[in-house]
């Protein structure tokens, strides 16, 4: 943990750095479409992330250790072929909790506040979920456990696996030629995180687009159709608690208010969206039904109260980056206090 944090620390300045020379970008060319509110709703939700993430707030089903210790029929070095056969098994382990998380109702509030911003750029990249308590997909790490691939090089490569799902988060990058075979790219990306119906549930890979061509989940950008960014149900608000919990209040909602039992056990495991017979029309939630009615959701700040705002992100960055120099050299307890 005391080596994650130190890859954090490093890490932070970067990403913070990259968002403001963007913006930046945006405003020369005059093509700045990064709210200031929707960016500190962003960097606030990567900001509750990393704290959970670094507490530990959360349950293992089952280790990566106690898999490799059980299943292995090698023993491997950690040689560079072992890292890279590791980072495309977690590319691989990504696109299925990926799929997974917008196919299953209940899945989809662990990423829904990824795709919640209606903007598309940097900082929406650090809208990370702190809704997930209990870590259910390790078991898509077997084929490596089987490998022998070491724990050491599988908690090596998982945040920078991560970290790699940073840069294409943009619309100032466009068509990248021959990479568009390959990896995932801005463009692949834009799609994905579009509300139009041919764009919905496409591009799923994370790091490398083949497994999306290889599971047809494939969609290319098209150049007559502009992407729209959010969800179908837009949160209508920038408070990330809220955004991270409230699809799993209107499946509890749902669920309670069911007539039978089938239908309070079938709004947890479900489609996405997944609602009994008559509950839209007797509990409606606002749908993006028209994508050329759809307006994006914003509030007027005063000049004084984005200074303020601003500062007081500056100073609890600052109170962040301290608190993961803390980790290694205080007790849990401590950290837990702070």
């Amino acid at each position: 943990m005391k080596q994650y944090a130190f890859i954090l620390l490093i890490a932070i300045p970067i990403f913070c750095m990259l968002i403001f020379v963007e913006k930046l970008y945006g405003y020369f060319i005059k093509n700045d479409q990064t709210p200031f509110t929707d960016m500190i709703s962003s960097l606030y939700s990567g900001m509750t992330f990393i704290v959970k993430d670094i507490l530990k707030i959360s349950i293992t089903i089952w280790t990566y250790g106690f898999l490799v210790s059980n299943l292995a029929v090698y023993k491997i070095e950690n040689t560079l072929t072992t890292y890279l056969v590791a980072f495309l098994v977690i590319d691989f382990q990504g696109y299925w909790v990926h799929r997974w998380s917008h196919q299953i109702n209940f899945f989809w509030n662990k990423h829904l506040i990824h795709h919640s911003s209606e903007e598309f750029n940097l900082a929406c990249a650090l809208r990370q979920s702190i809704s997930t308590f209990v870590q259910l997909f390790t078991f898509l790490l077997i084929p490596a456990a089987i490998l022998g691939v070491p724990e050491q090089v599988i908690v090596t490569v998982v945040p920078l696996h991560l970290f790699l799902q940073f840069w294409y988060h943009t619309k100032h990058i466009d068509r990248m030629g021959f990479l568009e075979y390959i990896i995932v790219t801005p463009s692949h990306h834009r799609v994905h995180h579009a509300i139009n119906p041919q764009y919905m549930d496409k591009n799923f890979g994370q790091i490398f687009i083949f497994w999306d061509k290889l599971f047809e989940t494939y969609q290319e950008e098209l150049r007559d159709e502009a992407a729209v960014y959010g969800i179908t149900r837009p949160v209508r608000t920038f408070n990330p608690f809220i955004i991270n919990f409230v699809h799993f209040w209107q499946m509890a909602q749902d669920s309670f208010r069911a007539d039978t039992w089938s239908d309070r056990i079938s709004v947890w495991y479900k489609p996405t969206g997944w609602r009994p017979d008559g509950f839209d029309k007797k509990y409606p939630i606002i749908k993006v039904e028209n994508l050329e009615l759809f307006e994006k959701y914003h509030i007027d700040f005063s000049i004084s109260q984005n200074i303020f705002i601003f500062c007081q992100f500056l100073g609890l960055t600052c109170i962040l980056l301290h608190f993961l120099y803390s980790v290694g050299n205080d007790s849990f307890s401590k950290l837990y206090a702070y």
